[in-house]
């Protein structure tokens, strides 16, 4: 297993140190040239300021939801049938696959989709918007998307470390005068500390990657809005025919998550022991 991670890595990067690596029989060694080329793409910067905006504005709205969402579903003030039921409904956006997310949002949000219906139905609103191909609102309509279908799993882990907490914590602070806000940040947070770095790590690491939702609902377009790092490196190897630039631009990706998966390992190792 590790032997077909190791080699397609190191060809990788063997690529992104070569002139036409894999189209040519003898790609001549070009040293950092390729990396000097894509810091100067101005394509490539732009798809780094999206993929940075699509990453943060994903990895912190799912944390906010997931933790909203955990936190009703461990609320006493709902019965356990309710409870049930909104675990189901919560837990709907996960189930589907990228293919099914992508055509139910590409169908909803047509011209004459159901989204513009809705809003038709409000005065003084814009009712025919082109949410996909406007560049000015897509990479939001993107963002808002992959929020969609990705904070049940914040949800799920939140929850279940919400649920391992003393809840002799809580009474205490009751008895020393500590209100729910209070509680909140000085004890639910520094409980969930551990799990909320994890997940946000691992997510920051998956919506790094995420190539099937945005490649099926815009393709990067319109003009680029919505072109990620993972859409630019698919562009350069599978339509310019460019593996060397493409080897180089996923090289880069891959040193990021690397660095990210030190420290995701880090604080396992802080968490176990």
């Amino acid at each position: 297993m590790i032997i077909f991670m190791v080699i397609p890595i190191f060809m990788v990067i063997t690529y992104s140190f070569a002139d036409k690596a894999v189209v040519s029989k003898n790609p001549s060694f070009v040293g950092l040239d390729n990396y000097f080329k894509l810091f100067k793409d101005v394509v490539y910067w732009k798809s780094v300021y999206n993929t940075f905006i699509f990453v943060t504005v994903s990895v912190v709205a799912h944390l906010v939801i997931g933790m909203l969402f955990a936190m009703l579903l461990n609320s006493k003030y709902f019965s356990t049938r309710t409870k049930t039921i909104a675990r189901v409904i919560y837990i709907l956006p996960w189930v589907f696959t990228a293919s099914v997310v992508a055509i139910l949002w590409k169908l909803m949000l047509q011209p004459s989709g159901i989204v513009n219906y809705i809003l038709s139905l409000f005065p003084h609103v814009h009712r025919d918007t082109e949410w996909l191909s406007d560049r000015t609102i897509a990479l939001s309509v993107i963002c808002f998307i992959n929020i969609w279908c990705g904070y049940p799993f914040y949800m799920i882990s939140i929850l279940a470390g919400l649920q391992g907490i003393s809840e002799d914590l809580y009474e205490s602070a009751a008895i020393d005068g500590a209100n729910d806000l209070r509680a909140f940040f000085n004890i639910t947070i520094p409980q969930l500390k551990p799990i909320l770095i994890s997940i946000a790590m691992l997510d920051f690491i998956w919506t790094l990657q995420t190539f099937n939702v945005i490649w099926m609902l815009t393709g990067g377009g319109p003009v680029n809005s919505t072109q990620t790092l993972s859409i630019y490196i698919y562009k350069l190897a599978f339509q310019k025919v460019d593996y060397s630039m493409a080897a180089t631009a996923a090289t880069v990706l891959l040193l990021v998550c690397i660095i990210v998966a030190v420290f995701y390992v880090k604080q396992q190792k802080k968490v176990r022991g």
